[in-house]
C-alpha cells in the first residue's frame, strides 16, 4: 500500500482563521486526502495524500472557494533528448513526483516548464537524472541578455561536440566503406585486397575499425540506448543501438567462429555499423545547425537591447557605462542612431523613432517631451534625453521575449496524437524487426539468417521516431518568432491552434476600431442656456474624470480659453455619466440612459441626436437642476487600417461583431461605414461578458479584442482573447494574444501566421507518420518477392537522418512568412 506524500502550496487570500477552516474542512473531502493544513501566517496549504496526489483538483477547489493558488513555475534545461520517446519518458517521470502539477518537455528547445507545489528541485532533477538524462535549472534572476548568451555558448559547445565526433566517425567509415564496397564496385582492387591482406586479415582490420567506431563517436549512443533499455523505456538510441550490436555481433560470429553459422551465411556486416553511426552523428550534427536557427527570433530580440547607455550625471557630464549599472531614475542621452537603452519618458528634444521591431509598425513615430521611449526601439535624427522608469528585467522588450519563449515551449492539442503513437512506437518497431527477423529466417530461399539480420537492421534503424517529436516544438518555435516580428505576441502557445476554430471576431469599439481620442464635435444649448457656459460647466465636471470624452471637453474649453470652476460631490456613475455639483447646481453628464433614469425628457432634442448618431457621432446630454441643458456630441475617429482589417476577415471567412457602450444609432452608423456584421449596443462594461457568450451560443468560438480594463472579463471569456498592446496591463494579462502595433491588421497577421503554423505541423506530422509507414514495410523487405528490392542498413541511417533534417528545414520556411491584406 502506498504510503500517503505531503503537497504543499502558497494560496492567497487566506485572511482570518475561518478561511483557514473553510480550505481544511473542502479539502479534506477530496478522495486520497489523509490531511490538510492550512497556515494562515506562512499563506501555505499542506495536503498529504496517497499518490498519485491530485494537485489539480485541489487547485480547482482552491479556485472554487474563492483563493488563489500560486504554483511554482520553473524551467530545467535538459541534455540528452533525442526522440519523442525521450518526452514522453522525462513527463512521465516529473508528473510522478509529488506536488507536479503539469510538466511540459519540448525537444526543440531542450527545455522543460514545471508547475508545482513546494517541490525541491532536486528531486525533479533526481527524476530526470534517473531517466538517464540531466538537467539544470533556468533562474529566473538571470538577465534575458546573459541568459541567452549561455544557451548560445551551449548551443555553439554541442555543435562543435558533435563535429568533432562526426569527424572522428568519418576516420572510421570511410576506410571501411572503401575496403568492403570498393571490391564489389572495383574487381580489380577487390583481386588486390585478396592477395595482399587476405580476407582473415581484411575482416580482422574492419573489426577494429567498427569496434572503434562503436566505442569512441557511438558510445553515447550505445550507452544511452542500452540504458533506456535496461530500464524498459527504449528509445530511438535504443533502436540504433540494438541494430549496430546485431550487425557487429554477427560479424564477430563470421570473423572468429564460422563453423557456429549455416552454410552461405558467413558475412560480415562492419562497414554497415560504421556507415550508420557517421550517418546517424551526421543527422544529429545538421539537425542541431539547423535547430539553432528556429530560435533566430528570440535572438534577434535579445540583441536589440543595447549592452551600454549614456549616463548623464550630476554636472551635467555624460559617461558611458553598461546596461545593467543603470538605475531607475537616472537620466540618460540618446543619440542620433542609437538604439533606446531602457524604458522611459522623453525629458527634452524632439526626434522620431523606429518601433517596427516591436511593433511591426514601418512608420516612425514622433517623440517629444513626455512621450514614452522603449528598450531596443531605433532614435532616428534628433538628440533626446530621458528619464528611465524600467531596468533590463522590466522593460516591454524583456517582456517580449518571455512571452515568446513561454509560446515556443508550448504543448498543442494536435501534440497528443504523437504523444499517443510515440507511447507505443518503439516497442511496436522492436516487434516489427523481431517478425522480420523470424519471417526472413524461416521463408528466405538461401543465405535466411543474413537476410533476416540485414532487414531487422535497416527496420530498426529506418524507424527511429526523430521526426515525430520535432514535427510541432520546431514549428511553434518558428512560427510564434516570426508573429514576434510581425507584433503579434502568443501569450499562450495553445491559441494558435485555437485561433484556427474562431467563427466570429468580436471588437471593442474606442480604442480599437477607432483610435480612442475622441473630439468635441457638436454642442446645442436649451434656451435659456448658453453654449459658452455649457462648456464652461461640462469642463469643469469633465475635468476631474480620465475618459478620453472627458479629456476631449476639457481640452474644447482649454481651447476657447474658458475658466475651470470648483466643483462638490463628484460622483462617477459607471457606464452612464458623472455628476457634480457647481455654484449650488446640481449638474449630471450622461448618455440617454442616464436621462432617462432621472426622468428628464429628451424629445427636444430627439431630431438633433438621431442625425448626430447617423454621422457615426455619440450624443450625449447635460441636464442642470433636473432639467435638460443641452446635447453636445464627440466623435472618435476610425483608424486608417480598420477597413482594411475588416475586409481582410471577412475574406477568410470570418464574422465581425462590435460590442459597444454607444447608443444603437451611432454603433449602427459606424458598422454600416465599416461593414461590420452584428452589432451588439449599449451594453455595460459588466455585460460584455454576456454578449461574448450570446456570440458564442449564435456562431461558435469567439475571439474578442479589446484595449481597456472593462474588456478583461470579455477576454477571459472568449476561446480565444486579443488585446491591443497599446491598452491596459489588466487587459494585456487576460489575453491569449498581444498586438503590439494597437492596429486591428494584428488580427489579421495573428490568424494568417497561426494557420501557416497548423499547416507547417500538419505537413511535417504527415511526413513523419507517413515516412515511417511507407518505409518500415520497404526495409522489412516487402518489395523483395517482387522486385527484388531489400533497403540496405546504411541507406535506412541516411533516409533516417534526412526525415528530422526535412521536417526542421519545412518549419524554417516559416521564417518567410508573410502576412496578405485585403486590397
Amino acid at each position: 500500500m502506498n504510503a500517503s506524500v505531503p503537497f504543499t502550496l502558497l494560496v492567497n487570500g487566506m485572511s482570518c482563521a475561518s478561511c483557514v477552516g473553510r480550505i481544511e474542512r473542502k479539502l479534506s473531502t477530496l478522495p486520497g486526502v489523509t490531511a490538510v493544513n492550512a497556515n494562515l501566517v506562512t499563506q501555505e496549504v499542506t495536503v498529504t495524500a496517497k499518490p498519485p496526489v491530485p494537485a489539480e483538483q485541489i487547485i480547482h477547489t482552491l479556485k472554487q472557494l474563492g483563493f488563489e493558488p500560486k504554483p511554482v513555475q520553473l524551467e530545467l534545461a535538459i541534455e540528452g533528448m533525442s526522440c519523442a520517446s525521450c518526452v514522453r519518458r522525462i513527463e512521465n517521470a516529473l508528473l510522478a513526483v509529488p506536488g507536479v502539477i503539469h510538466a511540459n518537455v519540448n525537444l526543440a528547445t531542450q527545455q522543460a516548464q514545471i508547475s508545482t507545489g513546494q517541490v525541491a528541485v532536486d528531486k525533479l532533477i533526481q527524476a530526470i537524472e534517473q531517466k538517464g538524462f540531466s538537467a539544470q535549472v533556468l533562474t529566473a534572476d538571470t538577465s534575458i541578455t546573459s541568459t541567452h548568451q549561455q544557451q548560445q555558448q551551449q548551443t555553439s559547445t554541442q555543435l562543435q561536440h558533435l563535429k568533432q565526433q562526426l569527424w572522428l566517425a568519418l576516420a572510421f567509415a570511410v576506410p571501411l566503406f572503401i575496403l568492403e564496397m570498393g571490391g564489389h564496385l572495383i574487381p580489380s582492387f577487390a583481386k588486390w585486397l585478396d592477395q595482399n591482406i587476405g580476407q582473415s586479415t581484411l575482416w580482422l582490420i574492419q573489426g577494429l575499425l567498427a569496434a572503434a567506431a562503436l566505442l569512441l563517436p557511438g558510445r553515447q549512443l550505445l550507452k544511452q540506448g542500452w540504458q533506456a533499455l535496461w530500464r524498459l523505456s527504449p528509445d530511438m538510441n535504443s533502436l540504433v543501438a540494438l541494430g549496430t550490436s546485431a550487425a557487429f555481433g554477427y560479424s564477430l560470429v563470421a570473423t572468429f567462429f564460422p563453423q557456429l553459422l549455416p552454410g552461405g551465411t558467413v558475412n560480415v556486416y562492419y562497414e554497415a555499423v560504421g556507415v550508420i553511426i557517421a550517418l546517424i552523428i551526421l543527422g544529429r550534427f545538421l539537425e542541431a545547425k539547423a535547430k539553432s536557427n528556429t530560435s533566430a527570433a528570440i535572438q534577434g530580440l535579445v540583441q536589440l537591447q543595447p549592452k551600454t547607455a549614456w549616463l548623464i550625471q550630476a554636472d551635467g557630464q555624460q559617461s558611458e557605462c553598461p546596461i545593467e549599472q543603470v538605475q531607475l531614475g537616472d537620466q540618460l542621452a540618446i543619440r542620433p542612431g542609437e538604439r533606446i537603452p531602457l524604458d522611459g519618458l522623453v525629458l527634452t528634444g524632439t526626434s522620431f523613432v523606429d518601433e517596427s521591431m516591436l511593433s511591426g509598425e514601418p512608420i516612425p513615430v514622433e517623440k517629444t517631451a513626455g512621450d514614452q521611449l522603449m528598450s531596443g526601439t531605433v532614435n532616428q535624427a534628433g538628440h533626446l534625453t530621458m528619464q528611465v522608469q524600467q531596468t533590463t528585467e522590466h522593460t516591454v522588450l524583456a517582456q517580449i521575449i518571455r512571452l515568446v519563449e513561454h509560446a515556443q515551449g508550448a504543448k498543442l492539442p494536435i501534440q497528443d496524437l504523437v504523444n499517443k503513437v510515440t507511447a507505443w512506437f518503439v516497442p511496436a518497431v522492436m516487434l516489427a524487426a523481431l517478425l522480420t527477423f523470424l519471417a526472413w529466417l524461416i521463408f528466405a530461399p538461401a543465405s535466411a539468417l543474413s537476410l533476416a539480420l540485414v532487414n531487422a537492421v535497416a527496420v530498426l534503424i529506418i524507424a527511429c521516431p526523430c521526426a515525430m517529436g520535432l514535427a510541432t516544438p520546431t514549428s511553434i518555435m518558428v512560427g510564434t518568432g516570426r508573429a514576434a516580428q510581425l507584433g503579434v505576441l502568443f501569450r499562450q502557445g495553445i491559441a494558435l491552434q485555437s485561433l484556427q476554430l474562431t467563427q466570429v471576431v468580436a471588437v471593442d469599439k474606442t480604442g480599437t476600431l477607432t483610435e480612442g481620442k475622441p473630439t468635441l464635435t457638436d454642442l446645442i444649448s436649451s434656451p435659456g442656456f448658453s453654449a459658452d457656459q455649457l462648456l464652461q460647466w461640462l469642463a469643469s465636471v469633465e475635468q476631474s474624470s480620465e475618459h478620453p470624452v472627458a479629456q476631449a471637453i476639457v481640452q474644447a474649453a482649454q481651447a476657447q480659453q474658458l475658466e475651470l470652476l470648483a466643483i462638490t460631490d463628484f460622483q462617477s456613475l459607471t457606464g452612464l455619466g458623472i455628476s457634480a455639483t457647481i455654484e449650488q447646481h446640481a449638474i449630471v453628464i450622461g448618455a440617454d440612459r442616464l436621462m432617462r433614469q432621472q426622468n428628464i425628457s429628451l424629445d427636444s432634442f430627439s431630431e438633433q441626436a438621431a442625425a448626430l448618431a447617423n454621422q457615426g457621432k455619440t450624443p450625449m446630454y447635460v441636464a442642470v437642476d433636473n432639467q435638460l441643458a443641452g446635447l453636445f456630441a464627440v466623435a472618435d475617429p476610425i483608424k486608417p487600417s480598420t477597413p482594411v482589417a475588416i475586409n481582410s476577415l471577412h475574406q477568410q471567412g470570418l464574422k465581425v461583431a462590435m460590442i459597444t457602450g454607444d447608443n444603437q444609432h451611432t454603433a449602427q452608423a459606424i458598422a454600416k461605414q465599416l461593414g461590420i456584421d452584428q452589432v451588439i449596443a449599449e451594453v455595460m462594461p459588466a455585460e460584455k461578458v454576456a454578449a461574448v457568450q450570446q456570440l458564442q451560443q449564435q456562431y461558435g468560438p469567439v475571439a474578442y479584442v479589446g484595449d481597456g480594463i472593462n474588456d478583461a472579463p470579455a477576454l477571459a471569456t472568449a476561446e480565444v482573447g486579443i488585446a491591443i498592446g497599446t491598452g491596459t496591463d489588466i487587459a494585456i494579462e487576460a489575453a491569449d494574444v498581444v498586438l503590439m502595433s494597437g492596429q486591428l491588421t494584428g488580427v489579421v497577421n495573428a490568424l494568417q501566421i497561426s494557420a501557416a503554423t497548423l499547416r507547417n505541423i500538419k505537413q511535417n506530422l504527415f511526413w513523419a507518420f507517413a515516412y515511417n509507414t511507407a518505409l518500415i514495410p520497404v526495409a522489412a523487405g516487402v518489395l523483395y518477392p517482387i522486385n527484388g528490392t531489400l533497403l540496405s542498413p546504411i541507406f535506412a541511417a541516411g533516409a533516417m537522418a534526412f526525415s528530422s533534417i526535412f521536417v526542421i528545414t519545412n518549419a524554417l520556411r516559416l521564417r518567410s512568412f508573410q502576412p496578405k491584406l485585403a486590397g
